[in-house]
């Protein structure tokens, strides 16, 4: 087992940066970058699991399929949102506590987003 570090994203909080984008930017990405490779296979997993034959699809069919299923799949959307969370610390999750509503929807559109952005390891 190889042991994840948190990498570190430079220059992406400044002075006039709010509690939220802090956390953001401190926290969600640097946690959704290092679970990048969980991420992706866990979406091929799904796809696998369900049937769909992501490679016949045009590019633009696939990027409004992760769409979808981040809209509509609450099993996948809590298991994305598991496999972030579960890597706050104490204070990091009394944070997400008090703002669990709007964290989880900038996790799910980060992680989102970044699947699309990686969209050829998918396939």
């Amino acid at each position: 087992m190889n042991k994840k570090e948190r990498p570190i994203l430079s220059d992406l909080v400044n002075a006039g940066t709010s509690e939220m984008e802090k956390f953001q930017n401190e926290v969600l990405r640097p946690v959704i970058k290092m679970q990048h490779a969980l991420l992706i296979s866990s979406f091929k997993n799904y796809l696998l699991k369900r049937k769909v034959d992501f490679a016949v699809l045009p590019d633009k069919k696939k990027r409004s399929k992760v769409t979808a299923i981040y809209k509509t799949d609450n099993n996948y959307k809590n298991f994305t949102l598991g496999v972030i969370i579960g890597h706050f610390s104490t204070d990091e999750f009394a944070f997400y506590s008090d703002n669990s509503s709007e964290i989880n929807k900038r996790i799910l559109q980060i992680t989102a987003q970044r699947i699309k952005d990686s969209i050829l390891e998918v396939v």
